[in-house]
């Protein structure tokens, strides 16, 4: 496996855009709107920050699968492409945390 399955799965969740609600979750999910979405990006966020605490690498591998999940069809209902991501974090890379923070700074 590599970092490729986040761009197959990109593009299943872009299909499911125009699929039915009643035969499919990502196709619910849409139809219930970015809010909804949102929302439950944040509930997989947590749930991997509570497996992490008390469950341990397994169930956080899980919850971690579920979280990016739900990443990437915000992602599609927004009208992101994760290539936009890829690039963003090329171009953060080999800059410090630290001085990318003081940059966003000074661009507000």
């Amino acid at each position: 496996m590599t970092a490729a399955v986040l761009d197959r799965l990109y593009a299943v969740i872009e299909s499911r855009k125009a699929a039915a609600a009643e035969t499919s979750y990502t196709a619910k999910l849409f139809a219930r709107g970015e809010g909804k979405i949102a929302q439950k990006l944040g509930e997989e966020a947590v749930e991997t920050v509570i497996a992490a605490l008390r469950e341990g690498p397994e169930a956080t591998v899980r919850e971690s699968a579920d979280l990016l999940y739900h990443l990437m069809v915000l992602w599609a209902a927004l009208g992101i492409r994760p290539e936009d991501v890829w690039n963003e974090l090329e171009r953060r890379e080999g800059v410090s945390g630290v001085a990318e923070k003081a940059a966003r700074k000074t661009e507000e």
